[in-house]
């Protein structure tokens, strides 16, 4: 799959993006808070530190960790996800600058010289091969300072890559008393690509509303992963689970060396 089409599945799932979350605003706060004990663990301080959210979406992490007191600045590939991010910055009255930029390609963006790089949401398995997987991980590097951090949430392929699951969900939420449901259908290629279809059903006023999108992940595991950071200006990587996290993902966590 092509940056343009992951883009374009973006670009249209923008203004759904929240609707995944029962609750967004306090789903950006725990994770926040949650990204922030990291921090604070790896760096030995948190609040005022220079972070760069390279895969920022709407900005569920980066408006959270502003809300903190970082200093944050995001990116994303999605112009519609980087144009609602905006906006929701701009309602919360946080200084957050928001760029356009491929994760490959971050050299184009005029910033650098950040405390920590973080890509949450299992947005790098996007990368369909080692080798985009790779420069996304040295175009991070770049932007960290030598001994900055990197923080990155991945789904756990390790397990779903053997049993290869056809569906998760469906979730049902509540909106003041109408229905909504969350489902995802996973179609897979072979044993490491699948489509990934969103649906998100919602009771209105007037009747259904219904939201259908795809996109196409990598099932890249945590072995994989590791060796990539490793040579591409990493060190110290380990892994964390959610019962360590507070992240609902397997998280990576790694320092940029010189």
């Amino acid at each position: 799959m092509t940056g343009e089409s992951v883009s374009h599945f973006y670009d249209e799932f923008a203004s759904h993006y929240h609707l995944i979350f029962d609750n967004w605003e306090a789903s950006m706060t725990r994770q926040a808070a949650a990204i922030s004990s990291i921090l604070q663990r790896e760096r030995g301080s948190g609040v005022g530190l220079n972070v760069f959210d390279c895969t920022c979406g709407i900005g569920t992490q980066s408006l959270g960790l502003a809300k903190l007191g970082y200093r944050v600045t995001g990116s994303d590939l999605s112009a519609g996800a980087v144009q609602r991010a905006r906006a929701e910055a701009a309602v919360r009255q946080l200084d957050v600058p928001f760029y356009v930029a491929d994760v490959r390609q971050l050299d184009e963006l005029p910033i650098g010289d950040f405390d920590a790089v973080i890509s949450m949401d299992n947005a790098l398995p996007h990368l369909l091969s080692d080798a985009d997987l790779a420069e996304s991980a040295r175009q991070m590097r770049a932007k960290l300072r030598p001994g900055g951090t990197l923080v990155a949430s991945i789904r756990d392929y390790d397990e779903l890559a053997r049993k290869r699951p056809a569906v998760q969900g469906p979730v049902f939420y509540s909106d003041a008393g109408r229905r909504r449901i969350i489902l995802q259908v996973w179609d897979w290629e072979d044993d490491r690509r699948y489509t990934f279809h969103l649906y998100i059903t919602r009771e209105m006023p007037s009747g259904w509303s219904n939201f259908h999108g795809a996109s196409v992940y990598r099932a890249v595991l945590r072995e994989e992963i590791t060796a990539i950071l490793a040579s591409s200006g990493f060190a110290n990587i380990r892994w964390q689970f959610p019962n360590e996290s507070g992240l609902y993902l397997p998280t990576v966590i790694a320092t940029a060396i010189c």
